[in-house]
């Protein structure tokens, strides 16, 4: 068949995802990849010009057009080509950076992880096994990635944010491997029947298979993949010894929270509610009570002083408080295309007065996000570690399972909790939301904000600003039925 190199990777993660690609498409479920896609494209963009001015192959669906740019580019002395093209037999990959210095070669294969993976190794080994067949003389093969400890000073310092990986030699190692491996595909993908393969570690590593619900369709709705606190290799360990089912996993001896959830689905047991240890976390609490929520979006490319990449950027807040048993709503969401940091700093320490309670859901990340604000502007931090200091967490009674339901499905995510409390209250559903339903496009949709016409953009803020009032008011509404369990 014809590969690419991405072809490759998958085939080498798992054959039958690729037959399955081929013949059967529509079996294909969606992943959440639109971001990772987007920083792909952005970390691209900037490492074009890591090594200095480049020629680049424009995208063309004929790839022999692609060909024949990228050996017109070549034939000029000592250049730079991006997205240089080759194909032998059959094979075809695109080089990210291809550095031309007389008659040698060196491969740059881009990545916009922090972390080498072997998964890029491959990607880039297979390219080497390409140019190298092709007879172009390769001297070097590197992986590039992030680097997670850059901080933005200034203009970009390419050399800072890019860490260069020397893989030559594990490159020159793996000739045969990648041969066998293209081999063991192209002999594969001549099958006409589906394969039989099993489900295994490799549906989830290096990365969660699109076809795994297909793959997974005959097993009984309750089984070991619904299950939560377990992690995959455990469920596929425990799948290879034919426990299957909650009834069979019963009988195991599996985590305490594990077998819980399985007893409250299979026998539908009722709500289990530790008043005692609810109304000791309650009484830690002090009015007036302040519920937060915070949004962040990450770059992978600083755009903005004193930010790594992938740093979490606070750009909105909602604030809901309780005083003089009465509620109220504040928020802020800063404008687009600007360092959010400071605007938000400033509303917040405005919002949040001195000593007093403020709970959020899953508390680390509200408390980091301050910290990092904290540290960034020294005039705040007195304020800024005042209400860190005073933050308590609405998470811990569901994560101790003090207060847990079968609707919960072994989970204290509030996306889990909120519902199972209340399962027909209309105006807490986040699908009923227009636009904005998680975090994930909340975040997705404010980093391409300036992408928008000014009537998209003031329509996308007003979205965005119901999304994350839900967020707070959903906490407000799990605190009142605390309460109330415990009379």
């Amino acid at each position: 068949m014809n590969l690419s190199k991405s072809k490759y990777c998958n085939g080498v993660q798992c054959k039958k995802m690729l037959w399955l690609e081929k013949y059967k498409p529509e079996e294909k479920g969606e992943l959440s990849n639109e971001a990772v896609l987007d920083n792909g494209n952005d970390v691209h963009e900037v490492a074009r010009k890591l090594l200095g001015e480049d020629i680049n192959i424009e995208f063309n669906e004929n790839l022999n057009e692609m060909i024949k740019d990228t050996k017109k580019a070549l034939e000029k002395e000592n250049v730079i080509v991006t997205e240089a093209s080759f194909n032998y037999e059959h094979n075809f990959c695109s080089v990210d950076i291809l550095k031309k210095t007389g008659n040698s070669y060196e491969i740059y294969e881009v990545k916009s992880s922090t972390h080498l993976k072997d998964v890029f190794i491959n990607d880039a080994s297979y390219q080497y096994y390409v140019l190298t067949n092709l007879g172009l003389n390769v001297k070097k093969c590197y992986v590039v990635i992030l680097n997670s400890n850059y901080i933005r000073k200034g203009e970009l310092d390419l050399d800072k944010l890019f860490v260069k990986n020397d893989i030559t030699d594990i490159a020159i190692s793996k000739l045969d491997e990648v041969k066998s491996n293209i081999d063991a595909i192209n002999k594969y993908m001549e099958q006409t029947e589906e394969p039989d393969d099993d489900i295994d570690n490799k549906c989830f590593k290096p990365y969660e298979c699109p076809f795994f619900k297909y793959c997974t369709r005959q097993l009984p709705k309750q089984n070991v993949f619904d299950l939560r606190r377990i992690f995959n290799k455990e469920k596929i360990k425990l799948y290879k010894q034919g426990l299957y089912t909650y009834q069979d996993l019963l009988k195991e001896d599996i985590n305490e929270k594990v077998k819980e959830q399985i007893e409250f689905e299979l026998f539908a047991k009722e709500d289990k509610i530790d008043k005692k240890s609810i109304e000791m976390f309650l009484n830690t609490l002090t009015y007036p009570l302040y519920f937060l929520d915070f949004e962040t979006f990450q770059m992978p490319i600083p755009q903005y002083d004193d930010v790594k990449p992938y740093m979490q950027i606070p750009f909105q807040y909602s604030l809901h408080y309780i005083e003089n048993n009465k509620l109220h709503h504040k928020e802020f969401l800063a404008k687009s295309g600007i360092d959010p940091r400071r605007s938000l700093a400033e509303s917040l320490v405005n919002d949040i007065p001195f000593d007093v309670c403020t709970l959020a859901y899953n508390m680390s990340f509200e408390k980091n996000v301050i910290k990092n604000l904290s540290e960034l502007y020294p005039d705040l931090k007195n304020h800024l570690m005042n209400i860190h200091d005073n933050i308590k967490d609405l998470m811990i009674p569901f994560k101790d399972r003090k207060y847990y339901t079968k609707d919960m499905s072994g989970s204290y995510s509030i996306k889990y909790v909120l519902p199972a409390l209340f399962p027909n209250d209309e105006s807490l559903n986040y699908q009923n939301l227009e636009l904005i339903h998680n975090g994930s496009e909340a975040m997705n949709t404010y980093a391409k904000l300036e992408e928008y016409s000014k009537e998209e953009q003031e329509h996308i803020r007003e979205r965005l600003l119901k999304y994350c009032e839900l967020d707070t008011f959903a906490m407000v509404k799990i605190y009142e039925k605390l309460k109330e369990v415990i009379k």
